[in-house]
């Protein structure tokens, strides 16, 4: 069973230093966040619930939306994403490893005593930034040996012996 991640959503937002630089709206900012959570699923291996409170929304039930291994929860209105995410971990079997990453600390602590893992918003994007960054690094290097020319591959004899092939 994968590990599960579950992210308040608007508590990271609110730490990302990325969305205030560029302006981006809640809508943007929410969009944004969702696309990055599900590359970073790639490279954590983990599944992961992604919740916006809706306590304040006019949505009369909760919605659940499932994006390969990213499932996006907006709450009802009067449902906090906390209450919605505690819910949630009191759910999970205690052998499934879980991790909460949120900013709120009466909600870090509530996660603890449950057998969970906290994270704060800026670890968690903190960790999604450095596996973007390895993955690009991975995947030039990929690039670049793909690239290479068939000389690079093979040794110097084998080179000799081409080129006197090739002079006749």
């Amino acid at each position: 069973m994968k590990p599960l991640l579950i992210v308040d959503g608007y508590n990271v937002i609110g730490a990302w230093r990325e969305a205030e630089r560029h302006n981006w709206t809640l809508d943007e900012s929410r969009d944004q966040l969702q696309r990055r959570l599900e590359e970073y699923s790639g490279y954590s291996g983990e599944e992961i619930v992604l919740v916006f409170d809706g306590y304040r929304s006019d949505r009369k039930t909760a919605t659940e939306e499932t994006y390969g291994v990213l499932k996006l929860v907006f709450t009802k209105q009067g449902e906090t994403a906390d209450s919605y995410i505690e819910r949630l971990v009191a759910q999970v079997p205690r052998y499934r490893q879980v991790r909460v990453a949120t900013s709120d600390g009466l909600e870090q602590s509530q996660v603890l005593s449950t057998g969970a893992t906290r994270l704060t918003s800026r670890e968690l994007l903190l960790e999604m930034q450095q596996a973007h960054m390895s993955g690009m690094k991975a995947h030039q290097q990929q690039s670049a040996r793909r690239k290479s020319s068939i000389a690079s591959r093979v040794g110097d004899q084998t080179l000799e012996a081409l080129e006197r092939m090739r002079r006749g």
